[in-house]
Order: structure tokens, then C-alpha cells, then sequence
């Protein structure tokens, strides 16, 4: 058993990450751009968000932006929603053949939108039909196939040992929990001790998730879980250098010096720059505001701005508005 948290490199079925330290999908968030970021800043694995197993949408305009693309740096991760077996087999099927490495089933959502249709977190109540998507979907396709649940649907049915037990049986690869039930959806605090329990037990690689968001916490949560990997969502919004903070201090013990503010302006400005090349400028400059409200928000006297940069229609005004906010916080910082 690991006593000391540390940098390892983690392998899943034939795929070897660089660490263990993976970036979440998040819906809406977990683009091209921002997962290249993320990977550039030492993220072992980035997971794309949620393609959806329904082949009537496959071939819009928003399906083919959330596609992996054979530039995407690292290894190409799409992680997969539905209910239907079938379905999700075609869905993981047709990712592949369109360059994924890995496919990653989805059991965590919590969203309403989702579960209603029974996908996401809702299949938890549902053990027999976990085991047939499980089956199918590994039987489809020649990649490694990993599991991402909660601990269970609410507080009285904890259920992720019985629902790990079938995907290591299944032929799953790896399991990344996040310490809440479907019921908290990201209320209150994670709890870890079911993620321990269920490392305790299970052979694969199981991947740890939920409230970890510092370098701190992440050696807490390896040395408490014993987990192989962790899993970082919401703290890299806004902050995907997260990854590397941790991997330091994993390594040297200690905390990196903190980023400049001419460094912080240099990321948002590349992650612009990329968002408007991926998406187009209308679409581009929308997105880029939820992301400048979190790169933004723990500046003094910040709020201001976001409410300016948030009514900003034009690509070339935001730019300018960023580099005068970041300037006004250097003079500031010298005054």
C-alpha cells in the first residue's frame, strides 16, 4: 500500500497517461480548447464532454464540435451518455472510428435533462441494465472502456461496490468516482470513505473525484482513498494550471510559486485566441465570457469588469478590455 501520495504513471487496459492527474468532462466546459490547456499544463488525461447515443444528432453542428479530433494533444478520451445499450455501443463505436483512444461511460450526471431520460447517474438504480450497456459497450470496440459514477442514488442506496463489482466483471478498465450521491448533485462536502471502500475491493484503476481543489487536498485524498488517480472538474475552471500546482507538490513537497498576473493574462489571452478559432467569433466570443468570469473572479474590484466584458460583442473589444483589466491589476499591484 502507498503511504505518501506521489506523481505515478497510470496505465488503463493498453493506454498509458503521462500521470495520474486527469482533467473532468464537464458539459459545456470540457472543449477542445480547454482541454488542450488543460493537458498543456500537465493534466495526464483530459476527457471530452458528453457525447450524447443518439445517432439522429451525430451529424449537427454541435455534435461535430464536441467530436474528438485527430490534432487533440494527448490521449482522445470521449466520454459517453444514454441509456439504450445498443445505442451506446454504436455511440462508442462510431467515436473510434473517428479517433478516439478511450471511451468513457457516463453514470455521474446529475442533471435533471439527463436523468429523466434515465442516462447519467440515474442508471445506478438500475444494476442489471448497468451490466448490459457495460457488456456492449466493451464488446464493441477494441479501446479501453472506463466508468465514471457517483457513490449511489441517494444517501440510503450507496450502491458503487455492487455497481464496480459488475464493471470490473464487465470488462471496464478503470472507475472514476465522484464522492457524492446523485441526490447531493454537488451539494455538501465529498465523501471519500465509499471511493476507499471500493479501492479496498476492486482490482482496475480507480480514479477519484470530487472537491479537490488544491494541491493539498489532492495528497489528502491519495493518501486517505488510496485511489490510483485523481479526477479534478470545477477547480480547473479558470485556473487550468491546477494540474501542474499539484504535480509539483506531489513531487517537491511544496507549493509552486503562484502565477503572475502577465502570466495568467498570457493563458486567458491563448485560450481566447482559441476558442475564437475553434468556434468562430460569434459563438467563440459568447463562450469565452463564462471562462473570463473565472479566470477574473479573484481579483479585487473585479466585478465591474465582468459585467462590461459580459455585454462585449466583438472579438477584438474583449481582447482589448482583458489586456486593460490586467494592466489596471499590474498598477495596482505597484501602487
Amino acid at each position: 500500500m502507498r503511504n505518501i501520495a506521489g506523481l505515478n504513471l497510470l496505465s488503463i487496459g493498453k493506454v498509458t497517461l503521462r500521470n495520474n492527474l486527469i482533467a473532468a468532462p464537464m458539459a459545456g466546459i470540457s472543449d477542445q480548447p480547454f482541454r488542450n490547456l488543460c493537458y498543456r499544463f500537465g493534466a495526464g488525461m483530459t476527457v471530452s464532454e458528453m457525447f450524447l447515443a443518439n445517432s439522429d444528432v451525430w451529424h449537427t453542428d454541435k455534435s461535430a464540435l464536441r467530436m474528438i479530433a485527430t490534432d487533440d494533444i494527448g490521449i482522445r478520451a470521449v466520454q459517453i451518455v444514454g441509456s439504450d445499450p445498443d445505442e451506446m455501443a454504436k455511440a462508442a463505436e462510431f467515436n473510434v472510428k473517428h479517433g478516439a483512444q478511450l471511451i468513457d461511460i457516463n453514470m455521474g450526471c446529475p442533471a435533471k435533462k439527463v436523468n429523466k431520460k434515465l442516462a447519467g447517474s440515474a442508471l445506478m438504480q438500475n444494476p442489471e441494465l448497468i451490466k448490459t450497456i457495460l457488456q456492449k459497450v466493451v464488446g464493441a470496440v477494441e479501446v479501453p472502456v472506463t466508468l465514471k459514477m457517483r457513490t449511489g442514488w441517494d444517501k440510503n442506496n450507496r450502491n458503487c461496490l455492487e455497481i464496480a463489482q459488475i464493471a470490473q466483471d464487465s470488462g471496464i478498465k478503470a472507475i472514476t468516482i465522484h464522492g457524492r450521491t446523485r441526490a447531493c448533485l454537488f451539494n455538501g462536502e465529498a465523501e471519500y470513505q465509499s471511493i476507499k471502500a471500493v479501492k479496498e475491493k476492486i482490482s482496475i484503476p480507480i480514479i477519484a473525484n470530487g472537491d479537490i481543489c488544491t494541491p493539498e487536498q489532492a495528497k489528502d485524498v491519495f493518501n486517505y482513498t488510496q485511489a490510483d488517480a485523481i479526477m479534478i472538474g470545477r477547480a480547473a475552471q479558470g485556473r487550468p494550471w491546477i494540474f501542474e500546482e499539484i504535480a509539483f507538490y506531489l513531487t517537491h513537497g511544496k507549493l509552486q510559486k503562484e502565477k503572475t498576473v502577465d502570466e495568467v493574462e498570457q493563458v486567458v489571452l491563448l485560450h481566447l485566441n482559441e476558442l475564437y478559432q475553434f468556434y468562430g467569433e460569434y459563438k467563440g466570443l459568447r463562450i469565452a465570457r463564462k471562462h473570463v468570469n473565472w479566470y477574473t473572479k479573484h481579483y479585487a474590484d473585479s466585478d465591474q469588469f465582468r459585467r462590461l466584458f459580459s455585454v462585449l460583442n466583438d472579438t477584438s473589444e474583449q481582447v482589448k478590455a482583458l489586456k486593460a483589466f490586467f494592466s489596471k491589476i499590474r498598477n495596482n499591484q505597484k501602487s
